[in-house]
């Protein structure tokens, strides 16, 4: 079965914490070094609800309850946010969006269609502009799915920031992209 996408709600964090831990732990997709709880997962879901900030995520597909580890291919098979770009108030209608996927669900068009709907309901919000900071490799080679993601669904690059980042090892470089919002 497909999987759903859908709003998040409060009991999806748990497996949330799940997929993004993958990330922190095994890939440098994203500069956290160390995997945040299912706690802190909740807060930010609070924060960005107030805020009026959409949080979607894509139902596994296989019946499971969403509380189950979406790395044993229950609970979500991934997940999409938009969260302010900077805390400044002139910035208050730009974005940054975070797609993550499940391990083992990347490269059947979910990402893209995570992406879509996040960014149908940012242009539902009133938000004008969305940004990707996207994590790279010096050699240009691992950000490669991503980027040609966000390029499918109108993004540009806007530009590169280079070795801002050190984790596993590796100075790293981030691409930045930008969507104008209809």
């Amino acid at each position: 079965m497909a999987a759903r996408v859908r709003p998040a709600h409060e009991g999806d964090m748990e497996a949330v914490a799940a997929v993004y831990a993958h990330y922190v732990a095994e890939t440098v997709a994203t500069f956290d070094e160390q995997a945040p709880d299912a706690a802190v997962w909740r807060a930010r879901f609070l924060d960005l609800q107030e805020r009026g900030l959409p949080f979607l995520v894509a139902d596994a597909g296989n019946g499971a309850n969403s509380g189950e580890s979406a790395e044993s291919g229950g609970g979500i098979a991934g997940y999409a946010l938009a969260a302010p770009w900077k805390p400044k108030s002139a910035y208050r209608f730009t974005v940054e969006d975070s797609v993550y996927l499940a391990p083992g669900r990347t490269g059947g068009g979910l990402g893209t269609e995570l992406l879509r709907a996040l960014i149908a309901a940012c242009g539902a919000a009133g938000l004008k502009s969305m940004v990707a900071v996207i994590a790279d490799t010096p050699d240009r080679g691992r950000a490669a799915a991503s980027v040609a993601l966000h390029e499918r669904l109108g993004f540009s690059r806007t530009g590169r920031l280079t070795g801002v980042g050190y984790k596993h090892g590796a100075w790293l470089d981030t691409v930045l992209m930008q969507r104008t919002l209809d």
